[in-house]
């Protein structure tokens, strides 16, 4: 994604449109089986032609519809909504899926944990529910995805749009790995591109591109007295957006009929994977893991926004599937040890060094280094702030809101070792050239 420009009007239109906010509570649970046998059998009365189609039934009818499907991907299939494009590109991706059946497949077992929610938000929104597959073409669902752009997560955002749409990017956490955050920033600038142009092709254009790009290549056409679609605008644009609409279009043909492609898709059930945790104050990656029974490299990928091995913050929340939501639940009840092992500590001066702070506070420099991202060669710059290991002092306390959003770290080349090694080199070198002489001198000597 690449940075925009904010436009008054079109968030104006928007905000008339009234696109609420997205909450982040934990997704609606499928209804009781009471309720859906209510529901239904109302429906079915309806259709037989009595008078119940009330309202409130009404709304209460389309909740069994959207509970039908049992997986996921018949729910994104029966949202789509986008109008088809069909050029020699579309056909080209999709033949690369159908070459490739692996791929998708294994990009798709990477998306169930985070599908439904994504499919929930649209609909929540009125938003085609094919938009869902966008992050297949962004990241390969890949939370941890990173261009060369700098662009992170799910939905790729650079860190000037995140911090357009609100995202959290500090020493501790970005928001744009978070799949809350992140999902609920992406499409409310869908929804502010679609306001902009009316289309939804030409509104994902510009979420590649940028939307000033967008609006200059259609001045352009309307200059020249051509069409505008996303078609007619192709030949105006850089390869990467003239191929990203065709690819989610072969990505919606696949999922619409994957057996047409030779491709199996894995079952994703059609009920809430994850659920929301408020936690009240500061606690270790590996602590939140362990009271979860979860390994970490599962615990990161549900909550893939936090950079250290502590979360600060006593509002932060957390991700949890639900059985591990209530594990975490009854062992932090009795859990007898410190949630935290980590605070904070801001370099003064430059005669700071990793060994001298890893002395102070009892652990080792590869510990520092590691907690803190310092590449190996270098030093810590005055005015760094850094993670340490909580001493008997800091046991206590957490780690203060103002340095949670404010704190720095910044470190530059070890000179110091720079130097050591040049005068360790030079002092090896000229003991070499000293033996080069002697065993010369001495060869002479002999003959």
């Amino acid at each position: 994604m690449h940075p925009t420009t904010r436009t008054s009007a079109a968030l104006a239109v928007l905000a008339l449109l009234g696109a609420a906010p997205l909450s982040h509570a934990m997704d609606a649970a499928p209804l009781s089986a009471v309720q859906a046998t209510i529901q239904t059998q109302a429906i079915q009365t309806t259709r037989s032609g009595l008078q119940t189609a009330q309202a409130p039934l009404k709304a209460d009818a389309l909740k069994v519809d959207e509970y039908r499907e049992t997986d996921v991907w018949g729910r994104i299939r029966s949202g789509y909504a986008i109008p088809d494009l069909n050029n020699a590109l579309v056909t080209r991706h999709a033949q690369a899926y159908a070459s490739h059946p692996g791929n998708l497949a294994r990009i798709s077992g990477r998306a169930s944990p985070y599908l439904y929610h994504v499919v929930s938000e649209l609909e929540k929104r009125g938003m085609p529910t094919e938009l869902a597959l966008l992050p297949v073409i962004e990241s390969a669902f890949n939370p941890q995805a990173m261009s060369s752009a700098n662009a992170a997560g799910l939905w790729q955002f650079v860190p000037g749009t995140g911090k357009d749409f609100d995202l959290k990017q500090n020493m501790f956490k970005d928001e744009r790995r978070g799949v809350l955050a992140s999902t609920d920033a992406a499409l409310t600038y869908l929804q502010r591109l679609y306001t902009m142009f009316g289309d939804w092709q030409l509104a994902l254009a510009a979420y590649n591109w940028g939307e000033g790009n967008v609006q200059r290549a259609i001045k352009k056409n309307q200059e020249l007295g051509k069409q505008t679609d996303f078609d007619s605008l192709a030949d105006l644009m850089p390869a990467e957006t003239r191929n990203y609409v065709p690819k989610l279009q072969a990505v919606k043909n696949v999922v619409a009929n994957p057996s047409q492609y030779g491709i199996t898709l894995p079952a994703i059930d059609n009920q809430p994977y994850f659920t929301t945790i408020d936690k009240t104050s500061d606690m270790d990656l590996t602590v939140a893991a362990q009271l979860a029974e979860m390994s970490l490299d599962e615990f990161k990928a549900l909550n893939p926004q936090f950079k250290k091995p502590v979360i600060t913050g006593a509002e932060t929340k957390i991700l949890l599937p639900k059985e591990n939501a209530e594990k975490f639940h009854l062992n932090l009840a009795s859990w007898g040890h410190a949630l935290s092992s980590w605070t904070t500590h801001k370099i003064t001066s430059a005669r700071e060094s990793i060994a001298s702070l890893a002395s102070k506070f009892g652990t080792t420099p590869e510990v520092i280094r590691q907690a803190n991202n310092i590449p190996a060669q270098s030093r810590l710059k005055a005015g760094s702030t850094i993670l340490v290991p909580k001493t008997s002092a800091s046991s206590h306390s957490d780690i203060a809101e103002n340095i949670i959003e404010n704190a720095v770290v910044a470190f530059e080349a070890d000179r110091g070792n720079a130097k050591r090694s040049a005068r360790f080199k030079a002092k090896a070198d000229s003991g070499k050239s000293k033996r080069i002489a002697r065993n010369t001198s001495s060869k002479r000597k002999q003959r």
